[in-house]
């Protein structure tokens, strides 16, 4: 079903002060900062205990690496309880389970190949321009599966956040499914802007991967693929090859950058990596365009969270 199709089969939006684009970015970055304070008291009481039994625990790199991104499990912890505390909002809860076609295994793994793919290409071509050298650092099985574990969890709460949350109440408010697309990518984009060595190409450079990640979410019916295109992409640069991870390194990772080595180019940036780049853009303004074209042709109608929540609930 072609996206004209998808839209004149949607009943009329009737937009109320709560499904106001201002009001839910100030909502979900409410949840974010709150989820982050949560994360961040949880993981260091969880750091505390296993202290008690694992003596040094603070200076084993795999364990501060995946205590890093396990600290976003606040921000799950926040967001389902205040999404499942609101009636109307709990088919948002549904979709990142089963409901949609679209979260089978077969996208989920799709997912995983297609960031791998993405991210390593502009790997690639950083190394084959000589901007970067890399080591290798060793691979620990045990220590790779714990913190790709975190990795995920982190990055699909960034995307159950906007591409959950904000998405889907941008998709009630907002007729046109692009205000959801757009709005929740440049949320995204903004999300990122006071990290480390961010830059004017980082911006586009995230959102136009949010604007990806929401076409899966629209095209695809698929918040499952968004998940494992997130995990892949960040596991990839960041654990895997040891680059910054916008803007921030890992403690642990496969192979290990020389910093010495890097250099500014149009393949990478010392201080943000290769996400801070002309070819970081190009190649996902591409993956954009393939999945535009591709959803043209074969997208389906996606999931209604909002058929059981009756159009008269408040905003």
């Amino acid at each position: 079903m072609n996206e004209e199709m998808i839209e004149n089969s949607e009943p009329k939006i009737k937009r109320k002060l709560g499904d106001n684009i201002l009001v839910l970015y100030v909502e979900t970055f409410a949840m974010i900062l709150g989820g982050q304070i949560l994360g961040m008291i949880l993981i260091g009481l969880v750091l505390g205990l296993m202290s008690a039994f694992i003596p040094y625990v603070d200076e084993i790199p795999a364990c501060m690496t995946a205590a890093d991104y396990a600290a976003f499990t606040g921000i799950w912890i926040v967001g389902l309880v205040f999404t499942g505390a609101v009636k109307k909002n709990r088919g948002i809860l549904k979709a990142q389970w089963t409901a949609p076609k679209g979260n089978r295994l077969s996208f989920l793994f799709l997912g995983f190949f297609i960031g791998f793919v993405l991210n390593g290409i502009c790997v690639l071509a950083a190394w084959l321009n000589k901007d970067i050298s890399l080591v290798f650092d060793g691979f620990h099985p045990l220590s790779f599966v714990m913190v790709l574990v975190c990795v995920f969890i982190q990055s699909a709460a960034e995307e159950f956040m906007c591409r959950g949350f904000l998405y889907q109440r941008l998709r009630k408010g907002y007729k046109n499914p692009w205000v959801a697309i757009i709005g929740s990518s440049l949320f995204f984009a903004v999300a990122h802007l006071f990290n480390e060595g961010v830059t004017v190409f980082s911006l586009i450079n995230i959102t136009l991967v949010g604007i990806l990640f929401a076409m899966m979410v629209y095209y695809m019916d698929s918040i499952w693929c968004a998940y494992a295109v997130h995990t892949a992409w960040n596991i990839t640069q960041n654990i895997v090859f040891g680059l910054p991870n916008s803007g921030i390194e890992a403690l642990y990772s496969v192979w290990k950058l020389d910093a010495g080595s890097a250099r500014n180019s149009l393949a990478y940036n010392v201080g943000f990596g290769i996400e801070g780049t002309v070819v970081c853009d190009i190649v996902l303004l591409l993956a954009c365009i393939a999945m535009f074209a591709w959803g043209r042709k074969f997208g389906k109608k996606p999931y209604d969270v909002w058929a059981d929540a009756g159009s008269g609930d408040e905003g």
